[in-house]
């Protein structure tokens, strides 16, 4: 299946419009912040004045003012506990939006899979999509969190110290602004060059999930293969590539805090040296100046969270970007505003000039066309690749063809609602699901108000419920979404089962007994044969033995049929089903 056409990621623009988009529903919240973050400021921004009031009421012995000192010293207590409260209201407060606009975003990326066409999901490793929506998300939150917590901060205490000062003593605020913005320039030069090794660390990370993802989940052929070594080494490559892309995005912005931490000591010292020149002629008080060196600390701090804040940003916005490219796929075609309820169908079924492929390049289905009756067995065989499950794809409205129609009792089924189509198809494939839970649900699932007895009836019929007695709990026996300890004839007996308990109008049988034992087979196919009876059916099938009873059998090559008739006239043709055949049953 080839992959789409997509962009991985969003450009920043995009990226940030959609973050203030999901920010700006819980607005009230995001002022609460700042308002507190600003009070937070001016109570921080107002204990260094009272510092150094309290240092010049000491001036030397015996000319200490202690009850001045005493009174400084409770305000700058109740300072301090106000500043405690309104940092915690503040937290409270950024970790009600950061994990609110994670939760939308989560619900809105897991809204989109399920609306997604079939091809993209056919087109992409499923370890990348869930790395999207479980790891990148975290990331983001990660960084939403730190912007929220020290950004607000740290702006209005850049402001405030700076207002605070030039009220105070204008000659040495000067010297601080003069060398401040040194910091801006390290702190920008660094993360603009870190935001494409950021971007590629989080691409190969996605990679990396998908290989894990699908190793997990078919171990068992890997050591069927004696793929382990291979497998290892492709792991050990990603692995490699991994750590070197990382290892670049974090020394290269680690290197900012460093930086601005060397000019914070320049400004902190040309403060100190120049306010010791004032305070030797006069020029300020030493209180006033160990107030000054106090805002210069705080005046400077800031610089080295907020170029932290743009380091850890850089990485969270890339990987937001590709959140934000999921969410925007396109859905699948929707469905029309007057879609017609099919309700129950009779069976009829008509496919008319169907053209179809799933690259433009690559020819599949052409020129396509079918007529079949209510009730009766249709059973498609050719080589691998020739378009077999194509059809059922189609049938089922999994893919919409590229021109051409399909009609089920007449209603084209684009203008038919694909849960009233799908519910009249009963389909039991190859490859079996599961979902985590008991035996009962699972083969409950396409009839969930069905009784115990009707689903032990159909386990019956489906010749399950043999080796369902024999588990520990029987039908509450509780299975994972592989199926655990269960074999995959197991597996595919109760999808089989599924199917017998909703007994819907029309079947899709896509190599249904693959995974079965010839003798259970054959009480299946008898079963199968009671349960078509009356239903439009559509068999797929390698094994041409399973399919000698069916009225109409379509012998494809290269998505054209080439031959159509039953199991003797086909024989009689002496054409590729005869060789077909004959290359099973020779001798």
């Amino acid at each position: 299946m080839a992959k789409e056409k997509q962009k991985p990621v969003l450009d920043k623009k995009v990226t940030w419009n959609k973050v203030f988009h999901y920010i700006g529903r819980y607005w009230f919240m995001v002022l609460a912040s700042f308002i507190l973050a600003a009070v937070t400021v001016a109570l921080t921004l107002y204990v260094p004045i009272l510092t150094g009031e309290a240092v010049d009421l000491m001036l030397g012995p015996g000319e200490v003012d202690l009850d001045g000192v005493f009174a400084i010293v409770i305000k700058i207590g109740i300072a301090m506990l106000v500043t405690a409260i309104a940092q915690w209201l503040m937290n409270t407060c950024n970790n009600h939006v950061c994990y609110h606009v994670v939760q939308d975003i989560r619900r809105d990326a897991f809204a989109r899979l399920e609306i997604l066409p079939l091809s993209y999901l056919d087109g992409h490793a499923a370890g990348d999509i869930v790395s999207r929506v479980i790891a990148d998300v975290d990331t983001f939150a990660d960084g939403l969190l730190m912007g929220f917590t020290q950004l607000f901060t740290g702006i209005l205490t850049i402001g405030g110290t700076l207002v605070f000062m030039l009220i105070y003593n204008i000659p040495i605020t000067l010297v601080v602004v003069c060398l401040t913005p040194v910091s801006f320039l390290v702190a920008r030069f660094i993360a603009t060059h870190t935001h494409d090794m950021f971007q590629e660390q989080s691409k190969t990370r996605g990679e990396q999930t998908a290989l894990i993802d699908e190793m997990v989940g078919n171990q068992k052929i890997v050591r069927t293969f004696s793929r382990e070594e291979e497998v290892k080494a492709q792991f050990g490559e990603i692995n490699d590539r991994l750590q070197k892309c990382s290892l670049k995005a974090i020394f290269y912005s680690s290197l900012v805090n460093p930086c601005t931490r060397f000019v914070n000591s320049l400004v902190y010292a040309g403060v100190g040296i120049f306010g010791a020149f004032l305070a030797i002629r006069g020029g300020i008080t030493v209180g006033r100046l160990s107030c000054f060196l106090s805002y210069a600390n705080q005046y400077t701090k800031p610089f080295n969270e907020i170029s932290g804040v743009v380091t850890e940003l850089q990485n969270a916005f890339v990987c937001a970007s590709r959140v934000f490219a999921l969410i925007d796929q396109e859905p699948q075609v929707p469905e029309d505003a007057d879609a017609v309820n099919l309700g129950t169908a009779s069976g009829n079924v008509t496919l008319e000039n169907v053209y179809f492929s799933y690259v433009p390049e690559k020819k599949l289905i052409q020129n396509f066309n079918l007529a079949v009756k209510p009730g009766q067995r249709v059973a498609i065989v050719g080589p691998t690749g020739c378009g077999k499950t194509t059809v059922i794809n189609l049938l089922m409205r999994f893919y919409d063809v590229d021109s051409g129609t399909i009609r089920v009792d007449g209603n084209d089924i684009r203008h038919l609602t694909r849960g009233s189509l799908r519910t009249n198809y009963g389909m039991v494939l190859q490859e079996t699901w599961l979902r985590g839970g008991t035996i009962l649900d699972n083969i409950r699932m396409g009839k969930p108000d069905a009784s115990e007895e009707e689903v032990k009836a159909a386990a019956k019929a489906a010749h399950a419920h043999g080796f369902i007695k024999r588990l520990p709990q029987g039908y509450h026996t509780v299975i994972t979404e592989d199926g655990g300890s269960l074999s995959q004839g197991q597996k595919q007996l109760l999808c089989i089962a599924r199917v017998m308990l909703c007994l819907p109008p029309m079947l899709i049988l896509d190599e249904a007994t693959s995974s079965i034992d010839t003798r259970t087979e054959l009480k299946i196919q008898n079963a199968f044969a009671k349960m078509m009876e009356g239903r439009t059916s559509f068999i797929v099938a390698h094994r041409l033995s399973t399919i000698r009873e069916a009225d109409v059998i379509l012998v494809m090559k290269d998505g054209n049929i080439i031959e159509q008739g039953n199991h003797d006239s086909l024989l009689a043709q002496n054409g590729f089903y005869t060789n077909l055949y004959n290359s099973q049953f020779a001798g």
